[in-house]
């Protein structure tokens, strides 16, 4: 017993670079003591003690503000960063390794009995405010972003951001140009994640967006041209697409259409 408490502590060093002590984790991390208070409601649940699990149950929502049903299974050195708002539901099952943060809801889609909570394995990371919903299985070493909906298996090794859910390219570089720093935003980078992917979507936006600013380009050297031939063409007011209304800590570049010699 003595030995698992100890592995718990030592897995919050591992993950929480605020953690100072051991005394510290002990007294100050609700995320252990919530894990620690499932564990014995979980073994109350599995002997039909049921009343008296949930009732255990309630008392650790009470005092650390997670709901942990007791007929969850919960794996080694699992660990609750922040732990308020999180929700386990009865039939979820988390393998080892696995790391959660505030907010996160493993529930389900269905009033029907058996298997309806998702089944985390072994090293899943999920962000803060996600929901992963349904009898659905994330793969081994899979990270949800921040407040991504998940409602479908995911593979190993993915990372899943948005809503609905949807897998991003892993292989990911840092970004360079001010577009690119554009589109980090727009997309998502995981809760304590050092890696920047880019999110798919964004990345349709941000064409769309160049595909409209080109063939704005493009026009403005009609009309030039056939201004210059003597054409009077009217020139239409065109309302325009301002990124500092959207991203106030980006020094972006204005940029307008250049005017094009022709002949």
């Amino acid at each position: 017993m003595f030995e698992r408490l100890k592995e718990d502590v030592n897995s919050v060093f591992d993950r929480d670079p605020a953690a100072r002590s051991f005394w510290e984790v002990l007294t100050n991390y609700p995320g252990l003591h919530a894990i620690w208070g499932h564990r014995l409601s979980h073994r109350l649940w599995n002997k039909n003690w049921f009343w008296l699990a949930r009732t255990i149950s309630s008392i650790v929502r009470w005092i650390t503000g997670v709901e942990i049903h007791p007929g969850a299974t919960i794996g080694r050195r699992f660990f609750i960063d922040h732990a308020m708002g999180v929700v386990i539901g009865e039939t979820a099952v988390i393998g080892d390794d696995c790391t959660i943060y505030h907010g996160v809801t493993l529930g389900g889609t269905s009033w029907e009995s058996g298997k309806r909570h998702p089944t985390l394995a072994d090293n899943v990371v999920v962000g803060a405010g996600a929901k992963i919903l349904g009898p659905i299985t994330l793969g081994k070493g899979s990270r949800v972003g921040s407040n991504a909906v998940v409602t479908k298996d995911t593979p190993e090794g993915s990372t899943i951001v948005g809503i609905p859910g949807h897998i991003v390219d892993s292989k990911c570089n840092k970004a360079n140009s001010r577009r690119e720093r554009v589109e980090q935003l727009i997309g998502f980078e995981a809760y304590a994640e050092s890696e920047k992917c880019y999110d798919p979507v964004a990345q349709v936006i941000s064409s769309m967006l160049e595909h409209s600013r080109a063939v704005d380009n493009q026009l403005n050297v009609l009309l030039n041209a056939l201004n210059e031939q003597g054409v009077d063409i009217e020139k239409l007011d065109l309302p325009g697409i301002n990124a500092h209304d959207f991203f106030k800590d980006i020094d972006l570049v204005e940029t307008t259409p250049q005017k094009t010699e022709v002949g």
